[in-house]
C-alpha cells in the first residue's frame, strides 16, 4: 500500500473510503443519500467515494430502491467475487470445508471422506478447496487463502506440528510452507480447540466473561485458554494438551486402567459408559441428554480434569464443548458446578458451549473474514 501522509486531502479521501466500505459491510448495500447519512457527509462526497470505491473493484451496484417520485436509487454492495478463502477442519477420518466471503455469506459446507486416502498436507487442503468452491458454486481462482484447524498443536514460528495422531501424512515440520507452495495460497494453521476458542469468545457463551477455558470433549481432550480476549498457546503451541495429562489416583475408581484423561473422557471412554464402541460415538451421544446417571457419571470425570485447569488459571468461566460437553447440555454443566467449592472459585461459572455443532469451522471463517476485509481495505488508497 502507498505511504500516504496525514491530513493531506489524499488521506482524508482514503479514510472517508475506508468508513464508507466498512458501513457496507455492516449494513449491505447502500444507496449514496443512504451513506451520506450514515458517514454525515454531503451527497456529493458520497458519491466520489462510491466511485473511488467502484473503481478499484471493491463494490459494485447490485440494484436500485424506489424512494417514490424521480429515479430509482442504485444501490452499492460489497463485491465478494474478488476474493474469497475456505475454511477447513482436518478431522481423523474426514475433512470438513466451507467458502468463506467478504460479506460472510452463509455458504454450505462440505465433508470429504479421507479414509484409505494417501494424505498429505498439500492434498487434503486443494481437495477441501476444490470441494468446498464446487458446492458454493464459486471460482476456485477467487479463493486467495484458507484457514485450517487441525487435531495437533502447531508452532507458528517454527511450521511445527505435534501430537499428530489424527494427520497422517502430515511432517512434523513444514506442513504450512509446503501447502503455500504447491497451492499458491495464504495458509494459517491452528489447533481445533484455538478456534473453537475464538469462536466461544466472538459469538458463544464467553462474550462478556473476561477470561474462560473451553474444556473440549470429543474424541480426543482439548483446553482452550483465553486471556483478556487472547488464545494463549504456549512457548511451542502446546498449550491445552491436557489428554496426556497422567489422571489422579482418585480416578482409579471410575476408570481402574486409566493412565490419562484421554482414557478418562475421550471418545472410547465416553462410548464405554453408553455400551457402544467409540466407532458409534456420536450414534450414541443423544442417549446422555435425560439420562442422569449417565450425567453423573461423565460429571464425575470432568471435574478431575476441571480442577487442575480452575487451580492454574482461575478462570471466569469453564465453557464445556466438543460433542460431549454439547451433549451434556446444561444439566451436565450444573453438575459439574455443584462438584466445584464455591469458596475457593467464588466468580465462576459453568457453562455449555454456545457456538452450535460447528465451532471449528466457525473459528476459522472469523478469522478468514478478518484476513479479506484487511486485504481489501488495504487496496483503499489505491482509489485515490
Amino acid at each position: 500500500m502507498n505511504q500516504i501522509d496525514p491530513g493531506t486531502p489524499t488521506w482524508l479521501a482514503a479514510r472517508n473510503d475506508r468508513a464508507a466500505f466498512r458501513l457496507m459491510l455492516e449494513h449491505g448495500p447502500l444507496t449514496r443519500s443512504r451513506l451520506g447519512e450514515l458517514t454525515g457527509l454531503s451527497k456529493p462526497t458520497a458519491s466520489q467515494m462510491l466511485a473511488r470505491l467502484e473503481r478499484v473493484g471493491l463494490i459494485r451496484p447490485v440494484g436500485e430502491l424506489s424512494g417514490g417520485r424521480g429515479p430509482n436509487a442504485v444501490t452499492y454492495g460489497v463485491r465478494t467475487d474478488r476474493i474469497t478463502g475456505v475454511a477447513i477442519s482436518i478431522l481423523e477420518r474426514s475433512i470438513q470445508a466451507v467458502v468463506v466471503d467478504a460479506v460472510d455469506h452463509e455458504h454450505p459446507i462440505v465433508q470429504i471422506a479421507t479414509d484409505a486416502v494417501e494424505r498429505t498436507p498439500e492434498g487434503d487442503v486443494r481437495a477441501a478447496v476444490r470441494a468446498a468452491c464446487a458446492e458454493a458454486g464459486i471460482d476456485e481462482s477467487s479463493v486467495s487463502r484458507v484457514v485450517i484447524g487441525v487435531q495437533a498443536a502447531f508452532f507458528v514460528d517454527g511450521d511445527e506440528l505435534s501430537f499428530t495422531d489424527t494427520l497422517p501424512g502430515w511432517p512434523a515440520v513444514g506442513a504450512r510452507r509446503r501447502i503455500e507452495e504447491a497451492l499458491g495460497l495464504h495458509v494459517t494453521i491452528d489447533n481445533d480447540v484455538n478456534l473453537a476458542t475464538m469462536a466461544e469468545r466472538s459469538a458463544g457463551a464467553a462474550q462478556h466473561t473476561a477470561s474462560f477455558a473451553l474444556f473440549w470433549i470429543g474424541e480426543g481432550l482439548g483446553v482452550g485458554v483465553d486471556l483478556g480476549g487472547v488464545v494463549h498457546r504456549g512457548a511451542s503451541g502446546g498449550a491445552g494438551e491436557i489428554g496426556y495429562l497422567a489422571v489422579p489416583r482418585t480416578a482409579a475408581a471410575l476408570e481402574p486402567d486409566a493412565n490419562d484423561f484421554t482414557d478418562l473422557l475421550g471418545g472410547p471412554a465416553v462410548a464405554r459408559l453408553l455400551g457402544g464402541d467409540a466407532d458409534h460415538l456420536t450414534d450414541l451421544l443423544p442417549r446422555v441428554a435425560g439420562d442422569e446417571a449417565m450425567l453423573t457419571a461423565l460429571a464425575d470425570r470432568v471435574i478431575l480434569a476441571v480442577d487442575p485447569l480452575l487451580a492454574i488459571l482461575d478462570p471466569s468461566m469453564i465453557v464445556l464443548g466438543g460433542p460431549t460437553g454439547i451433549a451434556g447440555g446444561d444439566r451436565l454443566a450444573e453438575l459439574v458446578t455443584k462438584r466445584i467449592d464455591p469458596a475457593a472459585h467464588p466468580n465462576l461459572t459453568v457453562r455449555t458451549s454456545g457456538t452450535g455443532t460447528q465451532p471449528v469451522l466457525l473459528g476459522a471463517r472469523q478469522q478468514l473474514v478478518d484476513q479479506i476485509r484487511d486485504h481489501l481495505e488495504a487496496d483503499i488508497s489505491l482509489a485515490t
